[in-house]
């Protein structure tokens, strides 16, 4: 009988030594999924996904775009630059959506809306569970 009560014991013991891990990166990788983009003229841009909070993404993107930039926040999302290739510095688009599909269609669109001739996806990121 205590046989049995030590090989049920350690069962436990092994399944939590394996579960406690997965839980601990679960709740982890869910609170470190803050992302930024800064948009900029002439396709100028700056990312950055996965970071702990929103504050240190906006300023890791505004850090990498040039001149006066605008930033949009992404959380569990992508987030896609679309530019117009026959004038980079005319029309852009960009979206944020849940899927990476629906981001490069929806900031394709708006560039095609705001006049662009030839848009084409400048850039494209992701956070974790984007």
């Amino acid at each position: 009988m205590l046989l049995g009560v030590v090989a049920a014991r350690s069962r436990v013991v092994a399944l939590s030594a394996l579960i406690l891990p997965l839980l601990i990166l679960h709740v982890s990788s869910s609170a470190e999924a803050a992302g930024a983009f800064a948009i900029g003229q002439c396709g100028a841009y700056g990312q950055a996904f996965d970071y702990p909070g929103e504050a240190a993404a906006i300023a890791a993107a505004r850090k990498q775009c040039t001149g006066k930039c605008e930033t949009v926040t992404m959380k569990r999302a992508c987030v896609a630059l679309s530019i117009d290739m026959t004038n980079p510095c005319g029309a852009h688009g960009y979206a944020v959506a849940p899927r990476i599909s629906t981001s490069l269609n929806s900031a394709t669109r708006k560039c095609y809306e705001f006049g662009g001739k030839e848009c084409v996806i400048r850039a494209w990121a992701c956070d974790a569970k984007g």
